[in-house]
């Protein structure tokens, strides 16, 4: 029987990853390195300054930076990301997410989102779905990013649930590779990467029956 629900945030509950692409890109475009859409899908799921270091490396300018200067690039993205998010809404959750919460509210099952993104409470806050949360991981308190299971571990542990009593929900291959290793239970959110490690995969969570997963 499983007690609590862990979630990612993009790609799961919403969609932000366009935002964080379009971000990303206007900053790549700046230093002169060019990615696209296909590059953007290696920095899902992992910490902004991860990200800029990849980014930086795809350049060939690992050299080319100072610690400060990174930290000013990447605060200079997160800029430009939140004002990309300025209109987001309820209407931006993902299908069967606004069900699927209410439901796991019904039924008692605590949830926590374990994100790399800081910006995580104020998406949350936009989406109007922050009360179906008892926890939210702060990026901040990990020293290891995904496909380490820290981040997984520790929201179990907000929640007072063991983790092979946890079900984990997430859309990229690092972060079902970290539910797997914290011993939970994974579900996969179908994206253009395959998820082959998962235990079931979705297209969205409509598809989902609680009480079945609930079992599992």
């Amino acid at each position: 029987m499983r007690e609590g629900f862990i979630f990612d945030l993009d790609g799961v509950i919403t969609d932000t990853a366009k935002f964080h692409y379009q971000a990303w890109k206007e900053l790549a475009d700046e230093l002169g390195i060019s990615i696209d859409e296909k590059f953007n899908e290696t920095l899902k799921g992992i910490s902004r300054m991860e990200s800029l270091e990849k980014i930086i490396a795809h350049g060939g300018k690992e050299t080319a930076y100072s610690e400060a200067e990174k930290e000013e690039l990447a605060a200079k993205k997160n800029t430009n990301y939140v004002e990309l998010l300025k209109d987001l809404s309820p209407k931006d959750l993902l299908p069967g997410v606004a069900g699927f919460l209410k439901a796991a509210k019904a039924k008692g099952i605590p949830c926590a989102i374990a994100s790399a993104s800081k910006n995580a409470p104020m998406i949350l806050d936009k989406l109007e779905v922050s009360h179906y949360f008892a926890h939210i991981v702060d990026p901040n308190t990990l020293t290891k990013g995904k496909p380490d299971p820290e981040i997984f571990l520790k929201a179990a542990a907000s929640i007072a649930v063991a983790p092979e009593k946890a079900v984990g929900f997430e859309d990229a291959k690092a972060g079902i590779a970290g539910i797997k290793a914290a011993g939970m239970y994974a579900v996969g959110i179908k994206t253009t990467e395959a998820l082959p490690e998962a235990d079931v995969v979705v297209t969205d969570l409509t598809e989902l029956d609680i009480d079945r997963l609930l079992q599992q």
